[in-house]
């Protein structure tokens, strides 16, 4: 590789980490959540972040299609205006039409950072075919590490100018990083995936098509096991704060707690990541599983500062998953159709999203009651994407062969 491609795909990497950690506002919501209900006079905002959830797997397809039609740069670029404009326009509703939050923070946040994150993270795989787990897992470290960013400042904010304050700082804070940003995120050269130095294992990796993807039961082991690992973190997501609160912490060390589950998401994304290109991804995911069983029969009982270290387990292990879930999409259907197949694989994080966070709303009165249940069921589907991992590990079809 030349000396000038190589400073481009380290330049391509700055830009997208610094666009995945203004993204990172997707899991900001458990700072937003209680404000924002006060700011909208008393009205429960907590489906708001399922909402942004779909509608971030909403712009992964998006922007897979995009991309595949006007390129990754104009992609990426529309991708940060729908998502800063939607956060942008959180600060102008109020308690007449609350609901609202729902098309500005939900949809319009949502896709946007779906769109923008398929964007970096497909070109940035292209980029590093040789260290792609690396490379990969530095750019949505950022992703996961946004909540220790701007969790403090997002209260700083809130504190001193309000919510409609706060969403209209941030919203102009994201236009100007990410747009800026984004016109460096362009693809590699046609010729720079059949370079010399590309390895022989890569390049006899077939790229399938969606639907061929859609006839391999990898497919579907991949997708049910992002479904089942990240129950307990979306169980316990909108609720790490005020749950923090009812079990003797602090309002300091509940933030604290956050900001943990922020760092600790970071950390295993770039972890997981790193790990997973020794041991294998599918060895990856059933340890992110066991990590997150563990976390979520701990966190039924936990108190004080063993909750806080349950959750953190559980933003570990959330992280992990999150991470690989791009690299483990590439390394069993390639990197060419990468946008719209990462999309459809991520349809299991969207789900989870939903079916989890409403059995945790239903069953504790919307985060008042015990989550004893609804814990004890996140365990048991974490045990079912372990079982998913071994699984996979059966499917070798879909991988690259041995040259």
């Amino acid at each position: 590789m030349n000396a000038e491609l190589s400073r481009k795909r380290y330049a391509i990497l700055a830009a997208g980490i610094l666009i995945q950690l203004c993204a990172g506002i997707i899991y900001l919501w458990s700072v937003f959540k209680n404000p924002v209900s006060e700011h909208l006079g008393g009205w429960d905002a907590t489906m708001t972040s399922s909402i942004m959830l779909v509608s971030f797997v909403g712009g992964l397809l998006f922007g897979g299609i995009l991309m595949d039609r006007a390129g990754v740069r104009p992609a990426c670029i529309a991708g940060s205006l729908v998502m800063s404009l939607g956060i942008l326009l959180s600060a102008f509703v109020d308690s007449s039409a609350p609901y609202l939050l729902y098309a500005t923070y939900g949809i319009m946040g949502g896709f946007g950072v779906g769109t923008i994150y398929t964007c970096t993270v497909s070109s940035i795989q292209k980029w590093f075919f040789d260290r792609r787990g690396f490379a990969t897992g530095l750019m949505i470290f950022a992703f996961g590490f946004s909540l220790v960013v701007f969790a403090p400042l997002a209260r700083y904010l809130i504190n001193g100018f309000g919510i409609s304050g706060t969403f209209m700082a941030l919203g102009l804070i994201f236009v100007v990083i990410c747009t800026a940003a984004s016109t460096v995120i362009v693809n590699p050269p046609a010729d720079y995936a059949t370079a010399p130095n590309k390895t022989a294992v890569l390049s006899a990796q077939k790229q399938y098509t969606t639907r061929e993807m859609f006839r391999r039961p990898s497919f579907y082991l991949i997708t049910l096991s992002l479904f089942f690992v990240l129950s307990a973190y979306f169980t316990l997501n909108p609720y790490f704060y005020s749950l923090g609160m009812d079990r003797g912490l602090s309002d300091e060390m509940a933030t604290f707690g956050v900001m943990m589950t922020g760092v600790c998401s970071a950390a295993g994304r770039l972890a997981i990541n790193w790990l997973s290109d020794k041991i294998s991804r599918e060895a990856s995911v059933l340890l992110v599983s066991v990590i997150s069983v563990g976390g979520a029969v701990a966190a039924i009982f936990a108190g004080e500062y063993l909750f806080i270290a349950s959750i953190a387990g559980i933003a570990f292990a959330f992280g992990g998953i999150a991470g690989i879930s791009s690299t483990i999409t590439a390394d069993h259907f390639g990197t060419k159709n990468m946008g719209s197949n990462y999309g459809f694989v991520m349809l299991g994080y969207a789900a989870s999203a939903l079916v989890f966070m409403y059995i945790a709303k239903s069953m504790t009165g919307g985060g008042t009651g015990s989550f004893a249940i609804p814990l004890a069921i996140s365990a048991v589907a974490c045990v079912a994407s372990a079982a998913c991992s071994l699984l996979l590990r059966t499917q070798t079809g879909d991988q690259p062969t041995q040259a």
